[in-house]
């Protein structure tokens, strides 16, 4: 049987410290009543099974050394919804309460657990949206334009960091002013 990834990487390095778990799907536009069982699946898969998946792994190591950052990229979407992205929207609502749940069940441990909610960042993610939909998402960004790369990564790498000390189970918004709660 072939090694899953963080035994490869554990088995490379001989230890994960950090651990950003950014891998994610929008799927295909469509109303819920549009969208198969298969499609939801299909993004279920990449943008939550994946997360849980790779903290599972990782964290009895992390439990070991008693030292662990974690960082799981959510969306706004996942707090707010976005229209026509309904597997997306849900599956990323779901990162949310999987940080914030291990977050709390790893509070009295050196491991932090913690999420970022971004708005709308130019990356590839953007190539499997609609134009309409890219600016329906710019729109409701008070700042009027999407997030840059680099501002994200300066989140995660504080989040990533030792001086993250007190913050487990957050939800770092960074979304130009979009995020309403």
């Amino acid at each position: 049987m072939p090694k899953q990834p963080s035994e490869a990487a554990q088995d490379t390095w001989g230890r994960i410290d950090i651990l950003v778990n950014n891998a994610g799907i929008t799927g295909i536009d469509g109303n819920i009543w549009e969208t198969s069982l298969e499609e939801m699946d299909r993004v279920y898969r990449i943008n939550l099974r994946g997360v849980f998946a790779f903290c599972h792994s990782v964290i009895p190591s992390m439990l070991d050394r008693d030292y662990g950052r974690i960082v799981n990229i959510a969306s706004i979407a996942g707090k707010e919804g976005n229209p026509r992205m309904v597997p997306y929207s849900a599956t990323k609502a779901a990162v949310i309460g999987l940080t914030k749940s291990v977050g709390k069940e790893l509070a009295k441990s050196g491991i932090r657990v913690n999420c970022v909610t971004p708005a709308v960042v130019h990356t590839r993610i953007l190539d499997e949206l609609t134009p309409e939909q890219v600016q329906y998402m710019v729109d409701r960004i008070p700042i009027g334009r999407t997030g840059d790369i680099a501002e994200i990564a300066a989140l995660v790498a504080w989040l990533a960091s030792e001086e993250c000390s007190f913050s487990t189970g957050g939800v770092f918004d960074i979304s130009g002013g979009r995020a309403t709660y």
